[in-house]
């Protein structure tokens, strides 16, 4: 599929104070992580896996097809980065699988069957609560 240890390679951080609650440590320590992968730049996804992620992830991507992430769950920059590491391979792992399309397949006569003699017992039912007609 894809070379992970070799796409971690284009990989960019960038670590920014994390917003929220916190005492006087929150104000010097840079804990949150920003990821950005440059999607058209990658040497390591071929062009047909490109094109596939430029369609798949069109709603998360900048107009330069570049992919931002952020995390700042973690009061640690080390896990919020482990962690935002791991959310972009899975990412790109289920963006790249293509779906195949769907063969329909035949109802069988059976079902049909089935489904015809359900009808007329259910017709047949409501025209024997109707009173009889006299001429």
């Amino acid at each position: 599929m894809f070379d992970e240890n070799a796409i971690l390679n284009e990989l960019s951080f960038k670590y920014v104070r994390s917003s929220g609650a916190g005492g006087q440590h929150v104000n010097k320590t840079s804990s949150k992580v920003e990821l950005t992968f440059d999607l058209e730049n990658s040497q390591f996804l071929n062009d047909d896996q490109k094109e596939l992620l430029k369609v798949n992830l069109k709603t998360r991507l900048t107009n330069e097809n570049v992919l931002i992430l952020q995390c700042g769950e973690s009061r640690s920059q080390h896990k919020n980065k482990s962690i935002i590491i791991q959310r972009f391979l899975d990412l790109i792992a289920t963006n790249l699988i293509e779906e195949k399309d769907r063969i329909p397949t035949k109802i069988p006569r059976a079902v049909v069957r089935k489904r015809l003699t359900n009808k007329r017992k259910t017709s047949e039912k409501k025209a024997n609560r109707k009173p009889p007609q006299v001429d």
